[in-house]
């Protein structure tokens, strides 16, 4: 099983940030503006719309409000990876600042290298909107 990893530093309130990370219903649109158009979820359920066209049905698998902490798998159809479970997660460094942590465990290990790009590209949208964000 290929393991993606990717982190870096936010210079936002970890609270804050978490409040659009933690969002299962919105936070997707909130966090990558412009990178993802649109996210419905029903339940523990979402259906999240990509601008190059992919679209992602997620499921829930935990959210840790203490540990600043959401995961869940992609589901569906046999188009999608054996196996893709992803985890994100803040923790705190200081009063405005924390660290984004994104892993992904997915089969067949081909599939690593299009999510990895797909993540690396998300990054710095990700960044930009947590440190952007206002929660009101």
């Amino acid at each position: 099983m290929a393991s993606i990893h990717i982190e870096f530093d936010v210079e936002a309130d970890c609270g804050q940030a978490w409040q659009v990370i933690g969002d299962w219903a919105a936070g997707p649109v909130r966090m990558a503006p412009g990178f993802v158009l649109a996210c419905e979820a029903t339940g523990d359920v979402r259906v999240v719309r990509f601008a190059d066209g992919f679209v992602a049905r997620e499921r829930l698998i935990s959210r840790d409000e203490s540990d600043c902490r959401i995961a869940y798998s992609l589901i569906g159809d046999s188009a999608r990876p054996e196996h893709d479970n992803a985890v994100m997660q803040l923790a705190a460094e200081g009063p405005q600042r924390c660290r984004f942590r994104w892993t992904r465990d997915v089969l067949p290990d081909e599939a690593a290298g299009p999510l990895r790009a797909a993540m690396q590209e998300a990054a710095p949208i990700i960044k930009s909107a947590l440190e952007n964000s206002t929660v009101g």
